[in-house]
């Protein structure tokens, strides 16, 4: 795990680091690059005896490090989705594939640990976007689908200016909905996991879903201040799992 996260993060920090956009992009296809190179033993970094490592040992589908390189460029190009079709890709790739790398680090017993998974990203990924429409829009972004803008009537330019009100309600409840049945299209992974894994699982799975749950609780006022879990919240979702990861409850 910690060498998959090591991977990921010179990922996101290749895409969001100071430089051109082709500066960026040459970065990325740099990593990309030595990422392949590193499948053939020919490691370019200090990361990737161990994530080679881990890749073989765990049986990890090199495809969803690929995937994820793919969503992390999008975002050098890409600042609005028009359609949920079309973001649901994005989020596949960015949050998804890294969900379905994680779970054969963590051991699973069914193959419907693969839908579940990917169900899992998706709903996260939703979950950082609600969170976080203020911060993406001061850097141009607006990735609620602009389908969803026009059916509540609010525009990108409203979103850019913070305007908080009752088409802006409506419209990330539809969005928060539509992340609460992909939460619940997950929950039959944690019946497919590794104890170990399961636990792990479960911290993520609470940890979002309650932050999606404060988000709904704020009435969908993320302009303000960012809505983020108190310590002693994290600490208590973590202190849940833990008879779960010595196996001495099922979930």
């Amino acid at each position: 795990m910690c060498a998959l996260y090591a991977f990921l993060r010179i990922a996101d920090d290749l895409s969001d680091d100071g430089g051109s956009t082709d500066e960026r992009r040459a970065a990325l296809d740099n990593w990309r690059d030595s990422l392949r190179a590193a499948l053939a033993g020919d490691y370019r970094h200090p990361i990737y005896p161990a994530l080679h490592h881990a890749i073989e040992r765990h049986g990890i589908p090199p495809r969803y490090l690929e995937e994820v390189l793919d969503g992390v460029c999008m975002d050098l190009d890409i600042t609005a989705y028009a359609t949920f079709s079309d973001l649901h890709g994005y989020c596949y790739r960015v949050a998804s594939a890294v969900g379905l790398a994680c779970i054969h680090i963590w051991g699973f017993y069914r193959e419907d640990a693969l839908p579940a998974a990917e169900s899992a990203g998706i709903a996260l990924q939703l979950t950082n976007i609600l969170r976080d429409v203020a911060e993406d829009a001061e850097r141009g972004r607006v990735y609620l689908p602009q389908e969803d803008l026009a059916a509540f009537g609010v525009t990108p330019e409203e979103i850019q200016r913070g305007v908080y009100n009752d088409r802006f309600r409506e419209l990330m409840r539809f969005e928060a909905e539509r992340a609460g049945r992909y939460y619940d299209a997950s929950l039959s992974l944690t019946t497919a996991l590794s104890p170990p894994g399961r636990a792990v699982f479960l911290v993520i799975l609470r940890t979002y879903r309650a932050l999606l749950d404060a988000i709904i609780a704020r009435d969908f006022d993320v302009y303000r201040v960012r809505v983020r879990l108190p310590r002693w919240r994290k600490i208590w979702l973590a202190a849940r799992v833990l008879p779960v990861r010595w196996g001495l409850l099922p979930a």
